[in-house]
């Protein structure tokens, strides 16, 4: 009878959720911003827009420089999160539209490792958090702007497993806030728009966004400390870059490079900056690893936790990314590579036009700056190259990006740069491949011989 007690503790034991207690594995907490690009903060070198909650987490541990998405609109980037894997293995391709069925995600992965996944407000697009097995999901799935649903999970919250809670707010996605503080003709229009009136009214606009995303991170974190308590890795990122032109929708850097900040007391020495080339599918796979959990075989996605331990300085020599479209407003299929210093870009369809929500959506969403661009391009060459820039793209793009940031000059068609512009373009081909990219038109295209049609936000057009 004794061994049988004793046989019957040890089974008791083994089978008894694993707490934080019992292990030295971290809580995990990652805020997530929605259209946020990464030099629009402090921490990323900017001057005129005020994060100082994303510059304290900076100063209290890692900022990454070279962090990028899967994908420069919401639903195929944060199912590549999700997921571990790029749209066209997991079938979010076009902007809102689910995984394909059968195709597996990561938060079950952690869930098996001991670890309860929660997720509060916009992580998943649209309600397809419940296709991810968490095990909860709270808040409103179009992003919260407050943090009391933050503040109940963590103060009715029962669980002893260590937890890895994902939380998104809506913010600084459109409709910007009426209110504006930051002045007009204060901020700084970047180098790829056009300055008019109507785009100073609108950047302060997205500014003040930008600051409620940051004044939101900074109640998380209180209530992060006040609450959960314990060995805590936090993490502030974004899904892709701002609704503006050049940047969500597209491949250029505003649009897939985010900031990536990681604060992990007793860990990271504060401070630290890395240029480590991360992706966000490499994100859970890192939180599988520091669980102490396997990660599946034959994902994309790999994980960073060396960097985060110190034993590591480097990651990824390149990250790809792709675009294939959202709804009518945007039929424009891309891909790209990316090393360090240089950037190829294939648009699939050079014979489409470029559009978004920004210059087809008769509802909010920067129509009404766009117009005033329009305007002016019909009296102005300045303003014209930058529209005919927006709409018009050339089959192939390729950037010095050491010496020319912004992407404003394609060397595609220079001479001297045909033998990277041949590597570059092998390189995406057999990645292509190996992804079993179809190269798919998701919706209906604008020629560049038609006429611009503006689409209402319910889908009908009007001229």
């Amino acid at each position: 009878m004794r061994i049988l007690v004793s046989f019957l503790l040890v089974l008791a034991a083994l089978a008894a959720p694993v707490s934080a207690a019992d292990t030295n594995r971290p809580n995990i907490v990652v805020f997530i911003a929605d259209d946020h690009s990464q030099l629009d903060s402090q921490a990323y070198g900017s001057a005129e827009v005020r994060t100082p909650n994303m510059a304290k987490l900076a100063a209290e541990g890692l900022r990454f420089t070279h962090a990028f998405v899967a994908s420069p609109a919401c639903g195929p980037s944060r199912t590549a999160l999700l997921t571990g894997l790029w749209p066209a293995r997991n079938g979010a391709e076009p902007n809102h539209k689910p995984k394909n069925p059968g195709v597996s995600s990561l938060p079950p992965v952690l869930r098996a490792s001991g670890y309860e996944v929660a997720v509060i407000g916009k992580v998943a697009h649209n309600n397809y958090a419940k296709d991810h097995g968490f095990d909860s999901i709270e808040g409103p799935n179009i992003g919260f702007d407050n943090t009391a649903a933050v503040a109940k999970f963590l103060a009715t919250r029962e669980s002893s497993k260590p937890l890895c809670l994902l939380v998104g707010t809506r913010h600084p996605h459109v409709p910007w806030s009426t209110e504006r503080t930051y002045e007009p003709g204060a901020v700084k229009i970047p180098p790829s728009h056009f300055d008019t009136a109507d785009t100073r009214e609108e950047r302060p606009a997205y500014l003040t966004d930008v600051t409620k995303a940051d004044t939101l991170l900074g109640e998380v974190r209180e209530l992060v400390r006040t609450r959960l308590g314990g060995d805590t890795l936090f993490i502030y990122t974004a899904d892709h870059g701002a609704q503006v032109p050049f940047s969500k929708w597209t491949l250029y850097d505003s649009g897939i490079r985010v900031p990536l900040i990681v604060a992990w007391p007793g860990r990271i020495k504060p401070g630290s900056v890395t240029d480590a080339m991360v992706c966000w599918p490499d994100l859970l796979p890192t939180f599988i690893e520091l669980a102490g959990g396997e990660v599946p075989a034959g994902i994309d996605g790999k994980s960073f936790a060396g960097i985060l331990r110190g034993t590591a300085t480097a990651h990824r020599d390149r990250v790809f990314t792709t675009h294939s479209g959202d709804g009518d407003f945007n039929v424009y299929p891309i891909r790209s590579v990316r090393s360090r210093e240089w950037k190829y870009i294939r648009n699939l369809h050079p014979e489409f036009q470029h559009h978004t929500h920004i210059s087809r959506s008769a509802g909010p969403g920067g129509y009404a700056y766009w117009k005033t661009w329009l305007e002016v391009a019909e009296r102005d060459p300045a303003a014209a190259a930058i529209v005919k820039r927006s709409i018009q793209h050339p089959a192939e793009e390729l950037y010095d990006l050491a010496a020319d940031p912004f992407e404003l000059r394609n060397l595609a068609a220079e001479p001297q740069h045909a033998a990277r512009l041949a590597e570059m373009r092998a390189d995406l081909d057999a990645w292509m491949k190996q992804q079993g990219d179809t190269q798919t038109v998701f919706g209906k295209p604008l020629l560049l011989d038609e006429p611009v049609t503006l689409i209402e936000p319910g889908g009908a057009k009007r001229r």
